[in-house]
């Protein structure tokens, strides 16, 4: 600045001393016309002694001014620019202070309308805050609640669980939710959830509960409890009238059917005489298959275990036909097989794929008079490996179209006249729904009236290259390799005789007991069986308890093979029977090969 005020100075001077001396010329010379006192050299001197400190101080005072002028307008800027930042920062506190007052507004709202109450705790266990919803679910106002005792209303023994809750809270994200008995301010009782959480540190600590009123749920719980108890008694009900029914009903059919069918192998019978037994023979028989469906049912009903194994479909195709072809043939109705290209061996319940075709074919024998029976087995690729399609065409008396799907349903039949004619219960193909559906399949019917049907089932297999046993075929009777000691016990008079007429033509003496006891006082006696056939329902004692006590008196390596013989045919039933000690099942109507066939197996095993 100093030097910047010197040549200030000096310029000014120069400037004055100009103007000093043209001003002394002006007047001396031009004016005065006096040329002798016109003396510019002293005018410039007088100038530059008399003027030059002057002109400095003035231009020293001016830079002065103007540094002060920049410092006050620079300090004038910095305030306006705090002024400014400083009524920022004031809209923004008065902003987040309205977001602030807004946010506690709807929280606010949000406590004082939920209907679940928000309880606060601090590290000590004080109440810091209740909403509003407490006063509706306790009863207590929250001001009330605030300071009453933490576990006021709460049930002793449930308190203890809610503490015990609490203390196992390890940090924020963990939460515990217990269910308690709570005594409200009115006197009435009823059940809270609460959900326990900790309050983080950087925020106070403490923890805090979101209570709910949980009795109306509890009491659903409660009835929906009682409804399944009823429901299982309903079905323990059922299941139990079932077995009853299927044990009278099997009972009585086992001497019907035997002994209808020993007195058909008689040779002494009249025309008429042979004619009569024979019907009574198909009547029986008739009559079990409707005891069977039932049964059949019910077993769906709860729930269907399918048992997958590898088989050939063709072979299902030709079992099926051969069992059924003797029915055929009496009524002159050939039963045709017709296979198409590729057909692979699959993976699947081939027992109950077999048990939907025989149905077919029955169904196809019973309503066709004259004409054939085809059966058709075809393979496709499918996502699971290939589409099995099983049709059984008939010639018959077909189906209207508004009953192609309702004949699929329990108890339905073409109309009343055919159940009249036809006879059957209407369960047979309800029951192969159950079976396709269990499978993932597809069932249906093509049929016009008077033209015949075609009924089919579809299902997805996936293949496989190994088929241990492709059908299972019937088990031939084994010729008795030695005199076999039978004891029969059952209570039931025409079945001891009918199995002593089955087992009089081989070489099988039969000894027999009347109920449990008998059996066991033979055991006591020392008598030796090859076999025992246990029925299961008797007087006095039952064949499961006979079977235990049997066992408990046999010796350290004796074993007499035990079979059940007892119209009890339920998967459980049997079940009960092996627990009990038994060794295999035959269930009644006992089928007379069936019966030879246990008996040479269970004795020659023995004699091994």
């Amino acid at each position: 600045m100093f030097r910047a005020s010197i040549l200030r100075t000096l310029a000014t001077i120069a400037v004055v001393a100009i103007l000093a001396v043209g001003t002394d010329y002006t007047v001396n010379v031009l004016v005065l016309a006096r040329p002798d006192i016109f003396t510019p050299w002293m005018t410039m001197t007088i100038v530059a002694v008399a003027g030059g400190p002057l002109v400095y101080f003035l231009h020293h005072q001016r830079l002065n001014l103007k540094a002060a002028k920049r410092d006050l307008s620079d300090s004038l800027k910095v305030q306006r620019q705090s002024a400014e930042e400083a009524e920022r920062r004031r809209l923004e506190a008065e902003r987040a202070l309205a977001r602030l007052r807004e946010q506690e507004s709807l929280y606010g709202i949000l406590a004082n309308n939920l209907t679940d109450a928000l309880s606060l705790w601090d590290r000590e266990g004080r109440r810091l805050y209740n909403s509003p919803a407490i006063e509706r679910l306790t009863g207590y106002s929250a001001e009330e609640f605030l300071t009453a005792p933490n576990l006021l209303g709460v049930d002793p023994e449930d308190g203890a669980k809610a503490v015990a809750a609490i203390r196992e809270l390890k940090d924020s994200k963990d939460t515990r939710t217990l269910e308690y008995r709570f005594l409200r301010k009115d006197g009435a009782t009823i059940w809270i959830e609460s959900t326990y959480s900790l309050v983080p540190a950087e925020d106070g600590g403490g923890f805090i509960a979101t209570s709910r009123d949980v009795t109306e749920r509890k009491r659903l719980a409660q009835d929906l409890a009682q409804a399944a108890e009823v429901a299982q008694g309903a079905a323990a009900a059922k299941a139990d009238f079932l077995a009853n029914m299927t044990h009278e009903l099997r009972t009585p059919l086992t001497a019907i059917i035997g002994f209808s069918g020993l007195l058909r192998q008689s040779q002494a019978l009249s025309e008429t005489d042979a004619r009569q037994v024979r019907l009574i023979h198909e009547a029986s028989n008739t009559l079990l298959g409707v005891v069977n469906d039932v049964l059949d049912f019910s077993r769906l009903e709860a729930g269907l275990e399918l048992d997958a194994e590898p088989f050939k479909p063709c072979e299902i195709a030709r079992s099926a036909a051969a069992l059924i072809e003797s029915q055929a043939h009496a009524k002159g109705l050939p039963v045709l097989v017709e296979f198409g290209p590729g057909l692979k061996p699959l993976l699947g319940d081939a027992a109950r794929l077999n048990q939907v075709l025989l149905n077919f074919l029955s169904n196809a024998v019973k309503f066709t008079s004259e004409g054939r029976i085809l059966i058709s087995v075809a393979q496709e690729t499918s996502d699971l490996g290939q589409r099995l399609r099983m049709e059984v065409r008939d010639t018959g008396i077909g189906l209207p179209g508004d009953m192609h799907d309702a004949v699929f349903e329990r108890f339905i039949q073409a109309d009343a006249g055919v159940s009249r004619r036809f006879g059957g219960t209407g369960l047979g193909l309800a029951i192969c729904k159950r079976i396709i559906d269990a499978m993932g399949g597809r069932i249906g019917v093509e049929s016009t009236p008077g033209r015949g049907s075609t009924f089919w089932f579809e299902v997805d297999l996936p293949i496989t290259e190994s088929v241990a046993n492709d059908v299972p075929v019937a088990a031939q009777p084994a010729p008795l390799e030695r005199p076999v000691r039978v004891l029969l016990v059952e209570d039931n008079a025409a079945n001891r005789e009918l199995i002593g007429a089955l087992l009089a033509p081989f070489d099988v003496e039969v000894e027999t007991a009347v109920d449990g006891v008998g059996a066991v006082d033979a055991f006591k006696a020392g008598r030796g069986y090859d076999l025992v056939l246990m029925d299961v329902q008797m007087p006095v004692m039952d064949g499961l308890t006979a079977t235990r006590r049997i066992r408990a008196l046999e010796g350290q390596g004796t074993h007499t093979p035990i079979v059940a013989m007892t119209a009890n045919v339920l998967p459980e039933q049997v079940a009960n029977c092996m627990a009990a000690g038994m060794d295999d099942h035959l269930g009644k109507p006992v089928n007379p090969t069936r019966l030879l066939e246990t008996v040479a197996r269970w004795s020659q095993a023995e004699a091994a």
